[in-house]
């Protein structure tokens, strides 16, 4: 199988590695002879950043935590909410939250969940059109994106965009249809808008029904027109397992969290791997805000997961300049079966951090000391 780098077949992380070298420049794309925006590329970290020999369990937690900060209507509860979203203004929140329980299959229950900053709900919506809502964004326009990644009765297996009314605007993938043609998912997890307009799926969720679903980051354009299409099962540099979450640094490369090979990796947008980095744990969710802070949510060591002992759940903190981990909100809870502890992660533009739970069915909210 050719890989997006253009190299067939490459199983040596040197091997790719050289060619993400000779990116390392300044790079513009174009549409036409119109310029949208720069990447820049600067060489990889150290392999001692991105491969520390122990789990980095002891960083200090600049955090206090803030438990029922968001409030639903009453006589409703929380379910499991794996997706969490900052409005482009950094003043509002988002969350993807499951009708109640883990799934909203025969619910009435509007699962898009707006919140202002004292945690007041806005706006609810979407009753009655999703499964299992799985990755939230919102775009720079303000508009909301949701992945829809389990498929029964005729829905599911969709990415929708919405506006901040609840209007859905745009619908990718086909209703109820699990399949990997450029116009399907199977088990979407993630979904990602660049500034340019250009839409970017990660799409699949491992096994599921005994199943394995896709393992590949699609591409559209801003109208919805497939571009492109990159990645395929396995661990090597470029390949993928559970493709979970996504997220774009200031330079436009695009961070995937490549949850069950315990790594987030690094590609341009046309595809061609960067990095590997392997210090934030098992990620769940990614953020990165407008300063480069990397945000990244581990639900799984420990408990889901029965390839990442010693590492301990929770969101850890970092700069995606040098790769470097600087803080950990650590999970309370020291032995878990299941998934605990934050699945998705955003951040505000005061630097609160939000961490949306599946295990616990709660929206946590934590603040600077």
């Amino acid at each position: 199988m050719w890989h997006p780098t253009g190299i067939k077949n490459p199983r040596g992380y040197g091997a790719i590695r050289s060619v993400a070298l000779g990116l390392a420049l300044t790079t513009t794309l174009l549409v036409g002879a119109a310029p949208l925006y720069a990447q820049t590329f600067s060489q990889p970290i150290s392999e001692a950043v991105a491969r520390p020999k122990q789990p980095l369990n002891s960083l200090p937690n600049p955090y206090h935590s803030v438990e029922n900060w968001a409030h639903l209507p009453e006589g409703r509860s929380w379910g499991a909410s794996a997706g969490v979203a900052v409005d482009p203004s950094g003043t509002s929140i988002w969350v993807a939250e499951r009708c109640g329980a883990n799934s909203c299959a025969g619910s009435d229950l509007p699962p898009i969940l707006h919140f202002d900053m004292s945690g007041r709900l806005i706006k609810a919506f979407g009753a009655g059109m999703f499964i299992f809502p799985h990755g939230i964004f919102a775009d720079q326009e303000g508009n909301v994106w949701v992945t829809d990644g389990l498929g029964k009765d005729g829905k599911g297996h969709q990415v929708f965009k919405f506006s901040p009314e609840g209007k859905v605007l745009l619908t990718l993938g086909k209703a109820g249809v699990a399949g990997d043609a450029p116009d399907e998912f199977n088990a979407p997890s993630a979904v990602l808008v660049a500034p340019n307009g250009d839409i970017f799926v990660g799409d699949g969720h491992g096994v599921i029904n005994g199943q394995y679903t896709n393992a590949r980051i699609v591409k559209f354009n801003r109208d919805g027109k497939f571009i492109k299409t990159w990645g395929m099962k396995g661990s090597a540099p470029g390949e993928m397992d559970i493709p979970h979450t996504l997220a774009m640094d200031s330079h436009g490369r695009l961070f995937l969290g490549d949850r069950q090979n315990n790594r987030i990796q690094i590609f341009d947008q046309n595809g061609a791997f960067f990095d590997q980095w392997y210090q934030f744990s098992r990620p769940s969710g990614v953020y990165i805000d407008k300063n480069d802070i990397i945000y990244v949510a581990d639900s799984e060591s420990e408990s889901v997961s029965k390839n990442h002992d010693g590492w301990k759940r929770g969101i850890r903190i970092g700069r995606v300049a040098d790769g470097v981990v600087t803080g950990f909100i650590p999970d309370p809870v020291e032995k878990a079966t299941g998934s605990s502890s934050a699945e998705g992660v955003t951040a505000d533009a005061a630097g609160n951090i939000y961490g949306a739970e599946v295990g616990l069915k709660r929206l946590m909210k934590y603040v600077k000391n």
